[in-house]
């Protein structure tokens, strides 16, 4: 079971990950993780990069290093992963990898609630789906290939692999919703589960 966090941003995890290279100012630390392609998996802007740093440094995972001054930039506070802050960042890590998480996309939301909207409206929707997702994994492809040919080893695009065979995944699930979508017993179950809905509201 999953233990309660005393930060569970998954942008902590990425910036713990990277103070255990060296001590960083925020913002350099958001370079890297762009830098990266991190931003692909990982939500964040440069505001919620330091918001997570508070929270992180109020929990004993990170320190304030130094203060840098000069007279060309503002103050840059640098931080450093604690001791406490490793021992969280490998027990997080591994609970990840070991324990499959239920979670709750957007789509799966939809998906079941889909049957307010017609056969046909939903058919014409999902197939615009599966155009968006064609292109994400044709680009999900050449990034791979590209990285690849540049020398890039496996291990650093594990993240793309995974993100792509979800995709890949998707595209199979939703062509065989819009074959089912056809079947004329679909709208004839949606119309019989609205009839008996009014009739119970009446």
């Amino acid at each position: 079971m999953a233990k309660r966090r005393k930060v569970s941003n998954p942008l902590a995890l990425a910036v713990l990950t990277y103070l255990l290279v060296r001590p960083m100012h925020p913002y350099e630390l958001g370079r890297m993780l762009t830098e990266h392609g991190k931003d692909r998996n990982i939500k964040y802007n440069q505001g919620s990069l330091y918001m997570v740093m508070e929270q992180l440094r109020k929990s004993g995972f990170v320190s304030e290093q130094e203060t840098i001054r000069d007279t060309q930039r503002p103050e840059r506070t640098i931080y450093g992963i604690t001791e406490s802050g490793r021992t969280e960042l490998f027990d997080w890590m591994r609970e990840i990898v070991v324990e499959p998480r239920k979670e709750y996309p957007h789509f799966g939301v939809a998906l079941s609630l889909m049957i307010i909207l017609t056969p046909v409206e939903l058919t014409e929707l999902l197939g615009k789906r599966l155009e968006a997702l064609t292109k994400q994994t044709e680009e999900s492809q050449d990034l791979i290939r590209k990285s690849t040919d540049d020398g890039v080893q496996w291990v650093f695009l594990a993240e793309e692999e995974y993100s792509l065979a979800l995709m890949k995944a998707e595209i199979s699930f939703i062509a065989k919703l819009i074959e089912s979508l056809q079947d004329p017993s679909y709208d004839r179950a949606r119309q019989e589960i609205w009839e008996k809905q009014s009739s119970e509201e009446g």
